[in-house]
């Protein structure tokens, strides 16, 4: 009994110690992510041991991605007598450069406040950089820290041309240089016409639409937000993208050109209502002609509401009590 039990555990060691060792096997890994230009034995290799360090390939760009055959990781690492290397069913490695990004939007964000900061040319949100050639994503080292810094920039305001360049940070240590050109414009934001409208339609805010146009192209008098032009009426007809002015909108005409209205006279302690008819269309508030159906003359009023004209008036002054004798 004694002896069946000494057996079983010295099998149950020797299996323990082959799974241990089984699992201490070189095993080529089906991912790396590497963070240097070299790719490393290790990087590609569980338990390469004392090898680990050795270089064997060149690592791709910064932030990009390749792959390596199975084949190719066990020639490479033959001469290194790397021994029962297991490739199981790992057919190619994908191996990843480590990188930092570094947005286009940013170098874009460091121009415009270089530009507005030098230039005078408003808040760097409204000014518009276009550069001459495409700008992708900068990749720098993971251990790079900061963001790009304009160290110089030249710019025409009569063509908007600029030339600049920024200090990059790529790496902990280390900096590098990026030359840029392109047009710059400063811009507003304005309201324009989604569609035609005619003169008098009241503007809805499916009507309107919001744009960035160059500064210099817009002028005074301008209708910034859809807000100030909703329930507006166009003072004339307007084509569409046209950019709206204070001086194309006015209140809706609520009394209509020979409409036939309610003229409404007033003075303290009388109040008399005749119809007239509109010889003018008119907002409210607006003065217009309308013509007293019953007199026959064309008498001058104030809109007061949908139809109806309001003529106010003082009360008449009674002539002074002559002296008694005369």
């Amino acid at each position: 009994m004694i002896r069946n039990l000494a057996f079983a555990a010295l099998t149950l060691v020797t299996l323990v110690s082959a799974a241990a060792a089984d699992d201490e096997r070189p095993k080529l890994k089906a991912q790396a992510i590497v963070t240097g230009a070299i790719v490393r034995i290790g990087d590609l290799v569980e338990h390469a041991g004392i090898i680990a360090k050795v270089p064997i390939f060149r690592a791709p760009d910064l932030g990009e991605t390749g792959t390596v055959p199975a084949e190719a990781v066990v020639e490479a690492v033959r001469r290194y007598e790397l021994i029962g290397l297991d490739t199981g069913d790992v057919s190619e490695v994908t191996v990843t450069r480590a990188s930092r990004a570094i947005p286009s939007e940013v170098v874009e964000q460091s121009v415009a406040q270089a530009l507005a900061a030098q230039y005078a040319l408003g808040p760097a949100k409204d000014i518009v950089v276009k550069f001459d050639r495409e700008l992708r994503t900068i990749q720098v080292e993971p251990s790079a820290t900061g963001n790009p810094r304009v160290a110089f920039v030249n710019y025409d305001p009569r063509s908007g041309r600029f030339n600049a360049t920024l200090d990059v940070p790529t790496g902990a240590t280390t900096h590098g240089n990026l030359r840029l050109s392109g047009n710059a414009t400063a811009t507003a934001e304005v309201v324009t016409l989604a569609r035609a409208v005619e003169r008098g339609e009241v503007l809805k805010q499916s009507d309107l639409v919001v744009e960035r146009r160059p500064r210099i192209e817009i002028g005074a008098n301008i209708v910034g937000s859809i807000d100030r032009a909703v329930g507006l009426a166009a003072r004339v007809p307007l084509g569409i993208g046209q950019t709206l002015r204070a001086a194309d909108l006015m209140k809706p005409e609520i009394v209509q050109h020979n409409e036939t209205v309610t003229l409404i006279y007033e003075m303290p302690g009388i109040r008399l209502t005749v119809r007239g008819k509109a010889t003018e269309g008119g907002a409210e508030g607006d003065v217009i002609g309308v013509l007293n159906e019953q007199s026959k003359r064309v008498v001058q009023g104030v809109v007061v509401g949908a139809g109806r004209v309001l003529i106010r008036r003082e009360a008449p002054q009674l002539a002074a009590n002559l002296p008694s004798g005369q």
